[in-house]
């Protein structure tokens, strides 16, 4: 009867963002709206549109519903009913659309009918769950067969839409997270702007250097790949580091967390040299690297992997970190006992992350972290960088999505050939009509 337990968790994931969308009704109400406001009702709409359609109403209809049918006529009025409100829901999510995108949509008499009809939304589906929980479940429990809770089970558990090759829970859990970060404190459940999720160690001053590379070489062999390479990343900074495919950027990195040599130059942390020092003495340091192409840990489960990123960490802190780190990525809470090779691309990225923020970074590496990822998931994984460098945490980005990595960047540094052609603030190089011209194609 797994099938059960995963259609509560959805229902209560459905409740925590109906009782989102309740809070913005009463602001709606009093003639009270902004844009941001409207576009969380949009991407409400979205996300039961998405859950309706991939996780939840299929799945229900043809595989647990049809079993019921075949094994008894007891349920029959009742399941009619369920199947009918899973068909008309699409017209409750257009109506909500329609009151929060059409051109009177700031209008007090707009802004009631939508608070009207978000009240209306609400308890439809209220009474819509509580009678797949109060009547659909003990029904089920009691008509159906061993052999049925094998294929509903496994029906359930396959979460792939074979339509489109691709993982729609992900999808649902990216908008759940999008809805939260729209939303003021204390409505969110999940990632939230409002505080710092990680607790950082005591900053340097701002402004102050907290990494200081002055001078640095290195090279593959007798092939010099960086040639006097000198970068600062301030405290509470998010610095980017751009360039096309082979300047040198992941060289950098890997020079400055001690796993790629240096033959000349130096790498300053907090004002102590730490060129010599060997890799985990730098991860006690503080500085954790999220490497290219994220390097999951197939076979070991989420937790594990996670747990992996705080081997450095007093014991009695690893729970409370887990905690943090669970509630900046909830569908890793969801999935903590799977392993992390069937996870798809997006998911393993907030692992790979997860597992650096465990270490507790006084600065963190990111290394291509939208590398190979849909622009969903991409935009996702940006407004968590973003949210980290909102909370104090000093970054350092390396990115080939110049635009994207420019747009947030503080200070930003332009690689060609193993040196550094260009600085400046991130927003000033978005202008410069060199980097326009090779790295954002205008």
């Amino acid at each position: 009867m797994r099938a059960l337990a995963i259609i509560a968790a959805e229902h209560r994931n459905m409740r925590l963002v109906a009782g989102a969308l309740s809070v913005l009704g009463d602001r709606f109400a009093t003639g009270s709206a902004d844009e941001a406001s409207l576009h969380t009702v949009e991407l409400v709409a979205d996300y039961f549109e998405a859950y309706g359609d991939h996780c939840h109403h299929a799945r229900e209809t043809d595989v647990l519903f049809a079993r019921m049918r075949a094994r008894s006529d007891q349920g029959t009025a009742m399941l009619d009913r369920l199947d009918q409100e899973h068909q008309g829901a699409h017209r409750h999510l257009a109506r909500l659309r329609h009151f929060a995108s059409n051109p009177n949509r700031y209008d007090v008499k707009n802004l009631t009918d939508l608070a009207a009809e978000i009240r209306h939304f609400r308890q439809h589906l209220d009474d819509h769950l509580r009678v797949e929980e109060e009547d659909c479940f003990p029904l089920a429990s009691a008509v159906l067969t061993a052999e049925d809770w094998t294929a509903i089970d496994a029906a359930f558990a396959a979460r792939s839409d074979p339509l489109d090759h691709a993982d729609p829970a992900e999808t649902v859990a990216l908008l759940r997270a999008r809805i939260t970060q729209l939303l003021p404190s204390p409505e969110g459940f999940g990632a939230r702007t409002d505080h710092a999720p990680i607790a950082l160690k005591p900053p340097s001053a701002p402004g102050e250097a907290l990494l200081a590379v002055d001078g640095l070489t290195s090279a593959y062999s007798r092939i010099q790949v960086l040639h006097g390479v000198s970068i600062q990343v301030a405290a509470g900074q998010l610095v980017a580091l751009v360039g096309a495919n082979g300047a040198g950027k992941t060289t950098l990195l890997r020079c400055i967390s001690g796993v790629q040599p240096v033959t000349a130059g130096s790498v300053r942390m907090q004002g102590k040299p730490i060129t010599d020092a060997r890799p985990d003495a730098r991860v006690r340091a503080g500085l954790c690297q999220v490497p290219e192409g994220r390097h999951v840990f197939a076979p070991m489960t989420i937790e594990d992997n996670l747990r992996m990123g705080a081997y450095t960490r007093p014991t009695d802190e690893i729970r409370e970190r887990l905690e943090e780190v669970f509630t900046l990525f909830p569908i890793l809470r969801e999935r903590r006992d799977q392993p992390a090779g069937v996870l798809s691309g997006g998911q393993q990225q907030m692992v790979a992350l997860g597992r650096a923020l465990m270490g507790k970074p006084t600065l963190l590496l990111l290394d291509e972290p939208s590398m190979g990822l849909a622009p969903l998931i991409v935009a996702d994984i940006f407004r968590i960088v973003r949210m980290l460098r909102d909370a104090g945490m000093t970054i350092l980005l390396v990115e080939q999505n110049a635009r994207a990595a420019l747009s947030i960047a503080d200070h930003a540094y332009v690689m060609e050939s193993g040196r550094i052609a260009l600085q400046g603030p991130g927003r000033d190089l978005l202008k410069n009509d060199e980097v326009r011209r090779a790295y954002l194609g205008m």
